[in-house]
C-alpha cells in the first residue's frame, strides 16, 4: 500500500444546499424555515434581513444562516422549564442571488448569563458558505437596547467593533418592525465572530 499523505480539506460547498436549505433550488417540503413566529409565541413580532458579504462587498449567493433565540420572555423552547407555546426558536435561511436573507419571529427578552447576571436581547446565528471550512457563530443586538451597555458577551468586544454586531431599526411598510444586519465575511468592516 502506497502512503500518500494527509488529504486536503475540503469546503462546505458549493453542493450543501441540497439538503440543508429545502424549498429554495430542490422541489421537497421545507422541514425548516425562515418564520419562526408561531400563534402562541411570546414576543413583539419582527423581521430580520440583511445580506452575506464577502470581503470585497459583494454578495454571497449560495449561503445561509441558522438562528437559535429565545422567546419574548427570555425562555429557550425545550430547555426552559415554562415555556410551553409552540415557538421553536430555531430557524434557517438561505441567501439569495444578491446575498439576501430574511427571518420572521420574535424580538427575544433578556436570558440569564452564565455565571450570573443577565445578557442583552440577541440572536445566535450560524453562517455556512462556499469556502468556509467549519461554520463561523456571530450575534444580532438590537439598537437601542439599553441591555447592551451591560452585556458580558458584547463587552468582550473592542468598542470600535461593537456595532458590527448591532441591528439597526427600520418601519417596514407591512408594521412589522425591521431589523437590518448585514455580515461581512471579511475587510474593514467584518462583523465580529465568536469562537464555537
Amino acid at each position: 500500500m502506497t502512503r500518500r499523505g494527509i488529504t486536503p480539506s475540503q469546503t462546505a460547498g458549493p453542493f450543501f444546499a441540497i439538503a440543508l436549505t429545502p424549498g429554495t433550488t430542490y422541489p421537497y417540503a421545507a422541514l425548516l424555515g425562515n418564520d419562526l413566529v408561531t400563534a402562541d409565541a411570546i414576543g413583539e413580532p419582527i423581521e430580520i434581513v440583511g445580506r452575506l458579504l464577502d470581503g470585497k462587498d459583494a454578495p454571497v449567493p449560495d449561503g445561509f444562516l441558522e438562528i437559535w433565540q429565545a422567546d419574548g420572555a427570555g425562555r429557550y423552547a425545550g430547555r426552559d422549564p415554562g415555556q410551553n407555546t409552540s415557538f421553536k426558536g430555531f430557524g434557517r435561511s438561505p441567501t439569495d442571488g444578491n446575498g439576501a436573507y430574511s427571518f420572521h419571529t420574535v424580538k427575544p427578552g433578556p436570558v440569564a448569563a452564565p455565571g450570573g447576571g443577565m445578557q442583552a436581547p440577541h440572536i445566535d446565528v450560524s453562517i455556512f458558505a462556499r469556502g468556509i471550512l467549519r461554520r463561523m457563530f456571530t450575534r444580532i443586538y438590537f439598537a437601542g437596547e439599553t441591555a447592551n451597555a451591560g452585556d458580558p458577551a458584547l463587552a468582550l468586544v473592542p468598542a470600535d467593533r461593537r456595532d458590527t454586531l448591532i441591528a439597526r431599526r427600520e418601519e417596514a411598510g407591512s408594521g412589522v418592525p425591521r431589523y437590518v444586519f448585514d455580515i461581512r465575511l471579511q475587510g474593514e468592516d467584518e462583523t465580529v465572530f465568536f469562537e464555537s
